[in-house]
């Protein structure tokens, strides 16, 4: 990704709130935060696990950002602080995504993105390693918490359900189920996801939760509310609340993006570095095949196992996209 890390301090990846407890890296993108940045890094400093390490990269902020980043290096932060400052504007895909790359230069067993106005809850980041840690530590495993909505100000205004069908390949290229926010990887994840190339207007967690289904990797989603995830006008995406608002919220945005990202995720896949699995490999051919051999092999193909998103109305949707061609 063109960046070389500045080390600001350093922490082994021994140390923490017991013995050989696994090193977290959090992964933390900013833009013109200042407004509540302070809440989401107090947080971070909150966590029952306390063996975590800061990796953080700005991109391009004309408030306050960096200077609270600088207080909170020297601070709270202190002993556990990476700074990644050269790179120029990414947005946040492309941010994250070098984030990741640089925290993968170390021994971190685990990695969390986190947006810039949330609050985690304190055991956020233990309920993570609890679940990804009991797995094989070659297989590619991704984790992702319940989160609560909140309002500007943290009052409650909602809670995201758990998720009706089970999250998976090949429904992860219909829907992503998995916010970066509320997302933790395991290390063979982080390395599988630096492989890939991603595709030109992706979002990072959805391209990672895809990449790590599609390889065949855990993808598991926790039913604790860990994170209030904090909902105000700028947003980078936001929470629908209810399946209605995001049927409603997909209609708005359209078939064109839609349908667009969708076939560049299945060629990115294609492309890949990484041996997919037969089945994987089984299924894009076949969706793309179907996509060019007119109406009744799209409507074949829909019958696909799992090719569905979470609720028949959003499903309903999406085959008429995917019949449209």
């Amino acid at each position: 990704m063109g960046l070389s890390t500045h080390q600001t301090t350093q922490v082994s990846p021994g140390t923490g709130n017991g013995p050989g407890e696994s090193c977290v890296a959090i992964l933390l993108s900013t833009f013109n935060g200042e407004r509540y940045l302070h809440e989401q890094l107090a947080s971070f400093t909150a966590q029952t696990h306390a063996n975590w390490r800061l990796y953080w990269r700005d991109d391009g902020s004309s408030d306050r950002t960096p200077a609270l980043m600088a207080d909170y290096a020297g601070g709270q932060g202190a002993g556990r602080f990476v700074a990644c400052p050269e790179g120029g504007r990414m947005r946040a895909t492309g941010s994250f995504l070098a984030l990741l790359r640089v925290a993968l230069q170390g021994p971190t067993a685990f990695f969390a993105f986190s947006d810039q106005d949330d609050v985690w809850l304190p055991e956020k980041l233990a309920h993570g390693v609890a679940a990804l840690g009991h797995l094989p530590p070659e297989r590619p495993a991704l984790y992702f918490c319940g989160r609560a909505l909140v309002d500007s100000t943290l009052a409650p205004v909602g809670q995201v359900l758990a998720p009706r069908r089970p999250p998976g390949f090949p429904s992860a290229l219909t829907q992503n189920l998995a916010p970066g926010c509320c997302m933790m990887l395991n290390r063979a994840a982080a390395e599988l996801i630096d492989a890939s190339t991603v595709p030109e207007g992706a979002f990072h967690d959805w391209w990672a939760y895809v990449v790590v289904s599609a390889n065949g990797g855990s993808v598991i989603a926790g039913d604790t509310p860990d994170i209030l995830y904090r909902q105000h006008s700028n947003n980078l995406v936001g929470e629908p609340r209810g399946f209605w608002h995001r049927t409603a919220g997909a209609a708005r945005r359209g078939r064109g993006p839609f349908m667009t990202l969708f076939w560049r995720q299945v060629a990115a896949l294609q492309a890949g570095p990484v041996p997919l699995p037969d089945t994987t490999r089984a299924f894009l051919s076949a969706i793309e095949q179907a996509n060019h051999s007119g109406l009744f092999a799209r409507l074949k193909a829909l019958r696909l196992p799992g090719f569905v998103r979470q609720t028949w109305a959003e499903t309903l949707l999406f085959r008429l996209w995917f019949l449209l061609g």
